[in-house]
């Protein structure tokens, strides 16, 4: 299990929902996303997602960007 406030660089695919944003991850799994910005130009897309564990499969995204 990952320690909160411990480091996220993964990449997968960004998927919206009713409740925001998730990155099904390349590695198996999901993350929920907490973001500053909205980037729906990236939506269904395969993205790089930087930022910490917030638990319980939560991430505090600093940044989103094209894979």
């Amino acid at each position: 299990m990952t320690e909160i406030g411990a480091g996220v660089d993964e990449t997968g695919r960004l998927v919206r929902d009713d409740a925001g944003f998730l990155l099904q991850r390349d590695l198996g799994g999901a993350y929920r996303l907490v973001l500053l910005r909205v980037p729906v130009d990236l939506v269904e897309k395969r993205v790089r997602v930087r930022g910490f564990h917030a638990g319980g499969g939560i991430v505090e995204a600093d940044g989103v960007a094209p894979a």
